[in-house]
């Protein structure tokens, strides 16, 4: 029995002095909630001081172009419904209990993929008040993929929250999982959703609004991320106006519409929408540069500082010819592209749900959120780190740049910030703007 003893002591020292933490004796366990930090978390993963509230908020942008109704060429118009999540610093009574997210799997009018209600926890507060002795606070606006959902990233938008940010993030319409509709849509309303949704959240946040959010968002640092067709949205509300070739695209799928030229970077009308409240721009797997959506002079317009991020084999949004050529072509922006080895698309979403295990589902109901090659919620970790200190750096002033000027690859020592051995199949670049 002695030598058992004196082994385990051994191991448990070579364990000590290799760097492992051990669980502490009669450790409390709790539930896994998304955005949790996993053993082998990176420093800036965890959550901020705050408390968190979260509230539900309906908007509606009138006069909108009603592409899907396009004949002809002539584009009526119609009042668009956008809903909102938003995410804010919150003051918490000790009975309020954490919320209870309802979201659906599945795509509307798919009968394949039928839609499947489930929910999910989360740690803010629903209707909490928020926390108004702190000042304002920088805000961020969130741009789901095609289809997704406010929801679909609470991991994140929870975490931020907790740092000191107002989240807002955008149910686009015609483009959720309860409302899919034409591509045209999308393709059309993305930019134009978040220019509105940054507008609303301005006015809500100023004095006199009488809303909650009233005297807490500072206007003058704004940060938008976005997930695949999210971040074709953020990277054109960023300054990267769309090519003529997608405008010429999109005139022939939508009967002769030329609605989306606003958006294209020759447009006299699209330079005028720069937006200097925005500081810094995060995008996750964004879409389009293999179906021409950028050319060289659209790129060269994305001067905002931005952090891209990738999976290696991505095959929706394509990886040296879609998401590395972006970074590279953006030369006049101060630009990182982080890349995770080995993963295909979905370097953003929360983790599946237990229900996207039933037998019988199907399977791309698993991988719409699933990564095959990473655990999801590593992958959840390591963004929230990241994302902390890129935003952290721009909208509040942080001297992060010991967590993102890093060696390119991460295999070849442990990245700052990160735990021994824990820093492996991962690569950080980052180019500087060219003028």
């Amino acid at each position: 029995m002695k030598y058992k003893v004196l082994l385990t002591s051994i191991a448990l020292l070579i364990l000590f002095f290799n760097g492992v933490q051990l669980p502490e004796a009669n450790a409390q366990t709790t539930e896994f909630v998304y955005g949790d930090p996993l053993p082998d978390a990176p420093k800036l993963s965890a959550r901020g001081k705050y408390k968190v509230g979260v509230q539900t908020i309906n908007l509606v942008n009138k006069g909108q172009v009603d592409i899907l109704n396009t004949k002809e060429g002539k584009d009526p118009l119609y009042d668009r419904p956008i809903t909102i999540e938003v995410w804010y610093p919150a003051n918490v009574n000790p009975q309020e209990k954490t919320v209870v997210y309802n979201e659906v799997m599945g795509t509307a009018n798919d009968s394949l993929r039928p839609l499947t209600p489930f929910t999910f926890k989360g740690r803010a507060y629903r209707n909490a008040k928020p926390l108004t002795d702190q000042g304002n606070y920088p805000l961020i606006v969130v741009s789901h993929g095609y289809v997704g959902s406010r929801y679909l990233m609470t991991y994140l938008t929870e975490n931020l929250a907790s740092k000191g940010y107002i989240v807002a993030a955008i149910d686009h319409t015609d483009s959720t999982f309860k409302d899919a509709n034409a591509f045209q849509s999308t393709l059309l309303n993305r930019p134009k959703d978040i220019r509105f949704v940054i507008d609303q959240m301005v006015e809500l946040g100023s004095k006199g609004s009488k809303s909650k959010l009233q005297n807490l968002v500072d206007a003058n640092n704004i940060g938008i991320i976005g997930y695949s067709m999210g971040g074709y949205g953020v990277l054109n509300v960023a300054g990267a106006g769309y090519s003529d070739a997608l405008a010429g695209f999109f005139t022939g799928m939508t009967g002769g519409s030329t609605a989306i030229a606003v958006n294209t970077a020759k447009n006299e009308e699209y330079k005028k929408l720069t937006d200097e409240r925005i500081k810094a721009v995060v995008a996750f797997a964004p879409w389009g540069m293999e179906r021409g959506v950028w050319d060289a002079e659209g790129l060269t317009g994305l001067k905002k500082p931005t952090f891209f991020i990738a999976g290696s084999q991505d095959d929706i949004s394509g990886y040296e010819n879609g998401i590395k050529a972006i970074y590279e072509g953006a030369v006049n922006a101060d630009r990182y592209l982080l890349t995770y080895q080995n993963a295909r698309h979905n370097v953003a979403p929360n983790p599946p749900p237990a229900e996207a295990l039933a037998p019988g589902l199907h399977i791309d109901e698993y991988y719409r959120y699933a990564e095959p090659s990473w655990d999801q919620r590593k992958l959840n970790n390591v963004n929230q780190h990241f994302v902390t200190a890129f935003l952290g750096q721009h909208l509040k002033n942080e001297d992060n740049s010991k967590y993102l000027e890093l060696q390119e690859n991460s295999n070849e020592k442990d990245w700052t910030g990160f735990k021994p051995r824990s820093s492996t199949g991962m690569e950080l670049l980052h180019a500087r703007p060219a003028n």
